[in-house]
C-alpha cells in the first residue's frame, strides 16, 4: 500500500522507499533542486535543474547522480520510473521512507527560505 503525501509533497512513500514526480529542466545552468511547484492540472513536481543537456539519456543520469547525492543514497538505489523522454519524470528512491522524506522536506524548505531572502 502507498501512503497519500502530506499536503502539496510531490512524493509518495512505500515500504521500499520513496518515487517523486519532478519537472526536470536539462541545461539549467548548475545541478540543483528548485523546490516545489503546482502544475496547471494541481499535480505537485519537484524542480530539478541539471546543466547536462537532453541527449541521449545524459540529462536523466545527472538528475539519479543529483538526488542520490542530494538524499544521501547509493547511485544504485535511484531509478528511473517513468518519463524518459519527457520534463515530467517519476523516479524510485530506496531506502529508509521517513528518513528520505524528511531529507526532502529539509532541502525544499532550504531552497524556500533562500528564493525568499533574494526577494
Amino acid at each position: 500500500m502507498v501512503a497519500k503525501p502530506a499536503s502539496g509533497e510531490p512524493w509518495r512513500y512505500s515500504a521500499a522507499g520513496i518515487s517523486i514526480a519532478l519537472r526536470v529542466t536539462p541545461r539549467g545552468g548548475r545541478d540543483d533542486i528548485d523546490g516545489i511547484e503546482q502544475l496547471a492540472d494541481g499535480r505537485s513536481v519537484l524542480k530539478v535543474r541539471v546543466r547536462a543537456i537532453a541527449d541521449g539519456g545524459e540529462a536523466n543520469k545527472a538528475v539519479l547522480v543529483l538526488l542520490a547525492k542530494s538524499l544521501g543514497v547509493p547511485k544504485a538505489s535511484v531509478k528511473l520510473l517513468s518519463g524518459a523522454t519527457s520534463r515530467l519524470k517519476q523516479i524510485a528512491v530506496d531506502g529508509d521512507p521517513a528518513r528520505l522524506g524528511a531529507v526532502l522536506r529539509q532541502l525544499v524548505q532550504a531552497r524556500s527560505a533562500d528564493a525568499k531572502s533574494t526577494d
